[in-house]
């Protein structure tokens, strides 16, 4: 008989499988990325809107991992300022027709 418990070495791997995916801040930094690219964008009022919403959800879903809750932060501002900016930017377009 084998001393090895398959069964306990799956669940083992799985665990560590988990816990290294809830530890790692690539999320954090994705949703970052996606609040620069829709603050770039958002002069362009519907893209800027769009980028900066999925911002702000891709920031709301990554602030629950403790290791991208700091950049998740500053994504869910960037999202908002961009969706902001893009409104200006609507509102400035149907003031100045």
């Amino acid at each position: 008989m084998s001393t090895e418990n398959t069964v306990a070495d799956r669940l083992l791997n799985d665990a560590r499988k988990k816990t290294a995916k809830n530890e790692s801040p690539m999320l954090g930094k994705i949703a970052l990325i996606i609040g620069i690219i829709g603050l770039v964008v958002s002069p362009v009022s519907i893209l800027g809107w769009i980028v900066g919403a999925s911002a702000v959800v891709t920031g709301a879903i990554a602030v629950k991992r403790p290791a991208a809750a700091k950049f998740a932060k500053i994504a869910i501002a960037l999202g908002v300022a961009a969706i902001l900016v893009g409104v200006f930017f609507y509102t400035l377009n149907i003031a100045v027709r």
